[in-house]
């Protein structure tokens, strides 16, 4: 019977050291996969403002972004639709220098910050999300409830200075990368 009993703790030591292989295999995995699309989103969104002469409502672009998308998609399939490379060029104009994008976000997270069109703002929240963490639903309820403008508003001077060093840290980042 302890014959019995090692084996079978053999086989659950095993099996938990393969368990934690896989587990993260799947994150690395994960990971390179988001860091590549993110990157390959940005440069997609660059080719676009550069085709475009960095002019963001370009009368010509809509037709431009009709062919590449048709073309994309016959390709490549799903993913390149008209309005996704709209997205792309957005992503690109929020976040013009590459190293700002952080692989720590994926590019859902992305979709709901270049929403925001106000650069302190969106950067707010992008710190946030990096920071605490943040689902890309505990995203969309935290700007839903405007965080941002009730920190604003806020007598609570510690809650404002959390908003300050945020946005500040947000700008040194931002100047180092210049």
């Amino acid at each position: 019977m302890t014959t019995e009993l090692i084996e079978e703790t053999e086989i659950n030591n095993i099996y938990d050291n393969i368990k934690e292989l896989v587990i993260n295999a799947r994150n690395k995995v994960y990971t390179t996969v988001n860091v590549e699309m993110l990157n390959l989103y940005w440069n997609i969104g660059k080719i676009i403002m550069d085709i475009q002469k960095g002019d963001k409502r370009a009368s010509y672009g809509d037709a431009i972004l009709d062919k590449l998308s048709k073309e994309l998609t016959d390709e490549f399939g799903k993913g390149f639709s008209k309005r996704n490379l709209e997205r792309m060029r957005k992503f690109y104009i929020s976040f013009p220098i590459a190293t700002t994008v952080s692989s720590q976000l994926s590019w859902s997270h992305y979709l709901e910050l270049i929403k925001i069109d106000e650069d302190a703002k969106r950067n707010f929240y992008l710190n946030k999300c990096i920071n605490s963490r943040w689902s890309v639903r505990e995203l969309q309820k935290q700007i839903n409830s405007l965080l941002y403008e009730r920190l604003l508003l806020s007598s609570d001077k510690s809650k404002k200075l959390e908003l300050i060093t945020a946005v500040e840290e947000e700008k040194k980042n931002i100047e180092l990368l210049k």
